[in-house]
């Protein structure tokens, strides 16, 4: 299977550059993935395709401010983006992994606002590893900028540090947004919830394994980077109820997807428990999903690993056609685009 395989003409036009003027106001497209039918719908119909004991999974994971501009020695500027922070060496030294944009080689020196930071290692991944002698995360709060993915060719904006993150975040960790999320609101949980959907959540902080680009044609020799995640007792609970009597288990958006199939042997097979770890699964058509029966997610990328299990789930068969339907209907694509739901 290769990479080529799942690449498709995505018109600069039709990357959403803005949210919605109102949250909860996008389009839906709903794909039935054993037939192929295709409906136009809004996105607060979501409701509708969801029955009571049907478990709906969040992911309450928040988005830290995680781009940073820092001055070189000679006066310029490079752009660093926080992935990970690790333990500290005891010596008030922080130790972060970060990608970051201009060159730079190991043992440059930065600044970033009163923040000394030195390049100890560069990776052939494209991530860096930094020391600082200061908490760049707690940094991040006061002066760090929304982290837009690339393909949004603008400046951040104070808008963007309240819809660049979904309305139940909670757990600091994320450097970007599960954004299948971002167009769901109170009322439209209100309105799940009222026709006897469970509504659960569990914590995966988004990263590079998320938006990394595939390098190998050949997808068998994709490595995906960890993404630590937790998936609650009560998750867990709901999630083996609904299995047992027959109820669709529903993922708001793929991060939530790959956690739950990650951890489908132990949610299957064992007692309820808390599951954590740390998620490397790459999810790609052939995969035999055993957790997940509905899917909401939004429109991904050509070639990204977030298209490849939005294939694997629906059929790229039929995945192709919905994608095509959508561009020649308008829809908005990409992070702040609108959404799907793929169903029976």
């Amino acid at each position: 299977m290769k990479l080529d395989d799942f690449n498709y003409f995505l018109p600069e036009a039709q990357i959403a550059d803005f949210p919605p003027e109102i949250r909860g106001t996008s389009r839906l497209l709903v794909l039935h993935r054993a037939t192929g039918m295709i409906e136009h719908r809004n996105y607060a119909d979501i409701a509708n395709y969801l029955s009571a004991g049907d478990v709906l999974v969040l992911n309450d994971t928040k988005v830290i401010k995680a781009r940073l501009i820092a001055q070189t020695k000679l006066g310029g500027s490079r752009e660093i983006f926080l992935l990970e922070k690790h333990s500290t060496d005891g010596h008030d030294v922080y130790v972060h992994t970060a990608i970051h944009r201009g060159v730079l080689h190991i043992g440059d020196e930065l600044t970033i606002d009163r923040a000394h930071i030195i390049v100890t290692e560069i990776h052939d991944d494209g991530t860096i590893l930094i020391k600082s002698d200061a908490d760049l995360e707690k940094l991040s709060d006061q002066i760090g900028h929304t982290p837009l993915p690339p393909y949004i060719k603008r400046e951040d904006t104070i808008e963007d540090a309240e819809r660049y993150q979904t309305i139940f975040a909670k757990e600091k960790g994320s450097v970007a947004a599960p954004t299948a999320s971002l167009n769901m609101t109170k009322d439209i949980l209100e309105k799940i919830s009222a026709r006897g959907v469970k509504i659960c959540y569990l914590t995966l902080h988004v990263g590079l394994g998320t938006f990394s680009p595939i390098k190998t044609e050949n997808l068998a020799e994709h490595k995906m980077h960890s993404e630590y995640f937790i998936i609650p007792l009560e998750t867990i609970s709901a999630i083996q109820q609904a299995k047992k009597n027959k109820n669709s288990v529903v993922a708001l958006g793929t991060t939530v997807t790959r956690a739950l199939e990650y951890s489908q042997d132990k949610i299957i097979n064992e007692p309820p428990q808390t599951i954590s770890g740390e998620a490397n699964i790459f999810i790609y058509p052939g995969y035999q999903f055993k957790i997940v029966d509905k899917l909401i997610t939004n429109y991904h990328a050509p070639r990204s690993t977030v298209l490849m299990l939005t294939a694997a789930f629906a059929g790229w068969d039929k995945l192709k056609p919905a994608y095509e339907a959508a561009l020649a209907s308008g829809y908005r694509f990409l992070s702040y685009g609108d959404s799907m739901l793929i169903t029976e």
